[in-house]
């Protein structure tokens, strides 16, 4: 069975961080209505503006993926992890003290986080044109648009810069003249 559900930018909420130094908006969260502290997974995108500490996740797994300005250089744990490749997933530990130096200005930062343990796999991808979109039984995926318009043809959907379609079951097929990131997040 498909579920489809469309969440406009607009209608994102901005919040403050857990460690109060930026603003995020949560796009979406499972198992619905969790909160900071007890989701299973967690998607969200990040303004970043300055320098700063990441807030202290422990249990939990990290992919932050520069969708917007030139990047980061990231500090974990006391080792470097140069994040300047816009569109390139980078994964870490959320409950290891982290670092953010802004490369070049401010950066908007997609941000997909899930409890480790709980044999969750997730998958981000940054694509450009067309693709097939299967839903594997018991994921979820999630299609944010990054810039220009990215359409769900088979749904006669069509996502402004920031909305997102979430979705369970047979999807269609994606189509984006700019760019779009699909999550897939598999979570027993």
């Amino acid at each position: 069975m498909t579920e489809l559900r469309v969440l406009k930018a607009a209608d994102l909420s901005a919040v403050p961080w857990k460690n109060g130094g930026g603003v995020t908006r949560e796009i979406a969260a499972w198992p619905e209505g969790s909160g900071i502290d007890d989701f299973a997974w967690r998607v969200s995108l990040a303004d970043v503006s300055a320098d700063g500490p990441f807030s202290a996740f422990p249990g939990v797994d990290r992919t932050l993926t520069v969708v917007e300005g030139a990047g980061m250089d990231l500090t974990v744990g006391g080792r470097q992890h140069l994040v300047d490749v816009r569109d390139a997933p980078h994964r870490f530990p959320g409950d290891i003290p982290t670092e953010g130096r802004l490369i070049d200005g401010p950066v908007v930062n997609l941000n997909v986080m899930h409890r480790r343990g709980r044999d969750t796999a997730v998958l981000v991808s940054v694509v450009r044109g067309g693709l097939p979109l299967l839903v594997p039984a018991g994921s979820t995926v999630l299609v944010v648009a990054l810039d220009t318009p990215a359409r769900l043809v088979s749904e006669r959907v069509i996502l402004d810069r920031h909305d997102v379609a979430v979705a369970t079951g047979w999807l269609g097929i994606l189509e984006t003249e700019g760019r779009a990131a699909v999550i897939t997040i598999r979570c027993p």
